[in-house]
């Protein structure tokens, strides 16, 4: 292979969309395997609960320390520990419910090395990818994790089923241990010949981390003796990096509740079969991998052919996805078929993945040094959100319960889709006002 014909920076961006998929392969695996050994084992519901909120556990705490370390060593070898860890976790730790504190520590593990996973992305794509591909890059990467959560979700019952659930685990080790041998194998990081004007551009070498007193020469001919130390205080205190947290968390709100909470609504709201329903349940997640890939290309499109500023650009595209994303929200319960709430479902999630052209992009406009930095911030908000958003969910519905409300009803489940609705335009409006496309850390 010719780096004339396929550069390097595209085979980095494939290696990273891969990774994300198989990660969300194994999140989903995960779920469903666990699901079917702990109801044979007869576990408690709030057992499972613990067991499976140990990983958000784990992938909260470790999402800032992740944006520091790839910042400090460099994200390609911060990705690859990652992978060799919650790989062989999957690999060595048994499927067995009744070893409750086993199952916590292994999920506590692969939940802090995967929180390593996004922030090191982003800081090997600031490396490699230049400014006017950044948008279909990191939506390409990023679509990666829909792709992986409808692969599982329609792949893996059936793995359970035939094989058992402790095979859903040696299969993602495998994949874990596959990708690994090809990050090993291909990654890099970008040598100055294939970027030239890496400092003017905000990528390339000039964003490598440097070692200890290690030297490098600058155009004046000085010498610059260490690498510079990440501006905590002005990261807090900025603005738009506000902007990018809110957008995220409101997005992973909307995403983890839809993700966890849709299927309840079809099977009590709508009183459907999901086994019925067939694939047609995945289309919202098939739906984020189309939008999330048109939302990067168009952006990267706008830039090279310098149709509006970047600014401008994060800004159209934020907004259009929320917006839309918000009124299909809030239509959800108002449509009482399976035809409906699935389109609904898919608009609100392909918009929300279009938007991340917008937001999720961001990151590397306003900081390419510090991008796995500030992804590591943005995300634990995103974290957290997904937590906060699918427990206020229950308690919202186990009070309608409470209360002797009919969970089949639409008022019931109207502010279930309503918050999230409302965080979506609220957020859109927080990024009109104080986002930039504009560089603000050197």
């Amino acid at each position: 292979m010719r780096m004339m014909k396929f550069p390097k920076r595209y085979l980095i961006v494939i290696l990273t969309f891969i990774s994300t998929s198989v990660c969300y392969i194994e999140r989903v695996g995960f779920s469903i395997a666990y699901t079917v050994a702990a109801d044979e084992a007869k576990v408690s519901q709030s057992t499972k609960g613990m067991i499976l909120s140990t990983f958000y556990c784990g992938y909260a705490c470790s999402q800032v320390p992740g944006g520091w370390v790839a910042q400090k060593i460099g994200g390609r070898k911060v990705l690859l520990i990652s992978f060799v860890l919650w790989s062989s976790t999957c690999a060595l730790v048994p499927l067995d419910p009744s070893k409750v504190v086993v199952l916590v520590i292994a999920r506590l593990l692969v939940g802090v090395a995967q929180g390593f996973i996004f922030p090191s992305i982003h800081t090997v794509l600031a490396q490699w990818v230049p400014p006017h591909e950044r948008s279909r890059s990191v939506s390409l990467t990023m679509s990666g994790m829909y792709l992986g959560a409808a692969v599982g979700m329609l792949v893996l019952p059936s793995l359970v089923k035939y094989r058992g659930p402790q095979s859903v685990f040696l299969v993602e080790a495998a994949l874990g241990a596959m990708w690994c041998l090809l990050w090993f194998k291909y990654a890099s990081d970008p040598p100055r010949s294939e970027h030239p004007k890496a400092t003017a551009a905000g990528f390339g070498e000039s964003l490598l981390p440097l070692k200890g007193n290690q030297k490098m020469k600058v155009e004046n001919g000085g010498l610059s003796a260490r690498t510079p130390s990440i501006p905590w205080k002005k990261i807090l205190l900025s603005l738009p990096v506000w902007a990018i947290v809110v957008n995220n968390f409101t997005f992973h709100y909307a995403l983890y509740v839809l993700m966890n909470w849709l299927p309840t609504y079809f099977e009590q709201g709508l009183q459907l079969s999901l086994q019925e329903m067939g694939s047609s349940k995945m289309m919202p997640y098939c739906n984020m991998v189309i939008f999330s890939n048109i939302g990067g290309v168009v952006a990267d499109h706008l830039i090279t052919k310098r149709i509006l500023s970047v600014t401008k650009i994060r800004k159209l595209l934020n907004t259009v996805g929320f917006l839309v994303a918000a009124l299909a929200l809030m239509a959800i319960p108002i449509f009482r078929t399976a035809g409906g709430a699935i389109f609904c479902s898919s608009v609100a999630l392909g918009f929300l993945a279009l938007g991340r052209a917008g937001f999720a992009v961001n990151h590397m406009d306003i900081a390419p040094r510090y991008a796995g930095i500030l992804m590591g911030v943005s995300n634990t908000a995103g974290t957290f959100a997904g937590i906060i958003g699918v427990d206020l969910t229950g308690r919202l519905l186990e009070a309608a319960r409470s209360a002797n409300a009919d969970l089949s009803s639409p008022e019931t489940w109207r502010t279930v889709f309503y918050i999230p609705g409302f965080l979506c335009i609220f957020s859109s409006l927080v990024f009109i006002l104080f986002s930039t496309g504009e560089r603000i850390f050197d």
